[in-house]
């Protein structure tokens, strides 16, 4: 007997790269500084991450900076060590060459054990759209079990996102591995 998931997976086909830009730049919404994504999880830009009184009006318990670091944008723990928030920083850039799948596990446990204690995760990068749009479409295959096609359209119904080259690339070798 064979399972329906074991049905299911000879089915869905990774996406090729072309398809994945397809399906993230058709239909495209303006956005603002932050984007609600998931329950309880946000995407947003750096504005967002720096306006404690908007984070604090959303209830933001987490904030994962996937632009962390002294040239970048330099927040860190010690910011917001006047609110309660949990601090992960992940020191990426913003280049198809980065290897940002180094941090697709600690970054989708990070925000599952905020979002399990009923937490509110804010991602966010420089502009919200490539390094954080990527983890958090990890996320979502990692700890909610979809697709990467059904990620990135779950996303796309509240947040215009475009990781770049390389990271789909990472991303369409975590599905691949996913669906084994």
């Amino acid at each position: 007997s064979t399972s329906l998931k074991g049905l299911l997976s000879h089915v869905y086909e990774t996406p090729s790269i072309s398809d994945l830009r397809c399906l993230l730049l058709t239909n495209r919404q303006p956005f603002g500084p932050v984007s609600l994504i998931w329950p309880g999880l946000y995407i947003g830009d750096e504005s967002m991450a720096r306006d404690k009184g908007l984070l604090a009006d959303l209830g933001i318990t987490h904030v994962v900076n996937c632009a962390d670091g002294p040239h970048r944008i330099n927040t860190g723990a010690q910011f917001y060590s006047d609110m309660s928030i949990s601090y992960c920083g992940v020191e990426a850039s913003d280049h198809p060459q980065f290897d940002l799948s180094q941090y697709f596990c600690s970054t989708a446990s990070f925000i599952k054990a905020a979002l399990s204690q009923n937490g509110k995760v804010l991602v966010h990068c420089a502009m919200g759209v490539s390094r954080s749009g990527a983890l958090v479409l990890a996320f979502l295959m990692m700890c909610e079990n979809l697709t990467l096609t059904d990620a990135i359209i779950a996303v796309r119904l509240n947040r215009d996102i475009c990781p770049n080259s390389g990271f789909l690339e990472q991303l369409r070798a975590l599905d691949n591995q996913l669906k084994r």
